[in-house]
């Protein structure tokens, strides 16, 4: 990865002292070598500071702890993406908003949402690959006001929730997990509601997946998602983002 930066550079460097409120040069991450697997590369480390500056310019990290795999870094094509306007809820989880068993918040325990999303059984998965130098990277980004969490809660009892990285009018959606009946899913919609309503205009989804296809997710271009990068970073909420 280069640090060194350029003129070029100019606007990320300014978004990135305005989010971490640090000066030093952000890392700089190249286009894939492979564009169709949206591999970048490897660091043998990984800091908070590398992933904000890794989300400024569309890349993620995702990587196997457990198997001893250093920090990789993706950026794919195409990038599954929802326009928060594209939104779509089915009637039956309609009707169970309208009358849900859960009460909803933001913000109230990270760590519990982040622990939950690693510890959940995913169907075709062994182990996580939310190990313990990532839930303490996103542990100190949600203090630093940059992460965030939706949980829901059955008689104060967390029942599922989301975790992502919020920058400018994006949101970047890294895990949900369920313990009871639709509490993710609600969760999900409310959040997406109230972040739109707030002026929020795209929720990235990073790659393909059945959920979030039935939300109306779709595949963009890297090009294209990186273009929306350059218009919605920049572009702060309107209003305080609450549910």
């Amino acid at each position: 990865m280069d640090s060194s930066g350029s003129d070029s550079d100019f606007n990320l460097r300014v978004m990135y002292a305005e989010l971490t409120g640090l000066h030093d040069r952000p890392v700089r991450f190249p286009l894939p070598a492979d564009p169709r697997k949206g591999l970048i590369g490897y660091t043998d480390e990984i800091t908070g500071e590398m992933v904000c500056s890794a989300y400024l310019q569309g890349v993620f990290p995702w990587f196997d702890e457990e198997r001893n795999e250093p920090a990789l870094w993706w950026s794919p094509d195409p990038r599954f993406v929802l326009p928060v306007e594209k939104l779509y809820v089915g009637s039956r989880l309609e009707r169970f908003i309208k009358h849900t068993p859960y009460t909803y918040s933001l913000d109230r325990d990270f760590p519990a949402v982040i622990n939950g999303c690693a510890s959940v059984k995913r169907s075709g998965q062994h182990g996580t690959w939310i190990g313990k130098k990532m839930r303490d990277i996103y542990c100190t980004l949600a203090e630093k006001g940059i992460a965030h969490s939706v949980e829901a809660w059955d008689n104060g009892i967390l029942a599922g929730g989301l975790y992502g990285v919020l920058i400018g009018s994006v949101f970047f959606g890294e895990s949900m997990f369920t313990l009871r009946n639709n509490s993710a899913k609600s969760a999900f919609v409310l959040f997406a509601r109230a972040f739109a309503a707030a002026g929020g205009r795209l929720i990235d989804s990073q790659v393909y997946t059945d959920n979030m296809a039935r939300y109306g997710a779709c595949n963009i271009s890297r090009a294209a998602f990186l273009r929306l990068e350059r218009e919605y970073l920049p572009c702060r909420l309107k209003c305080p983002l609450c549910l």
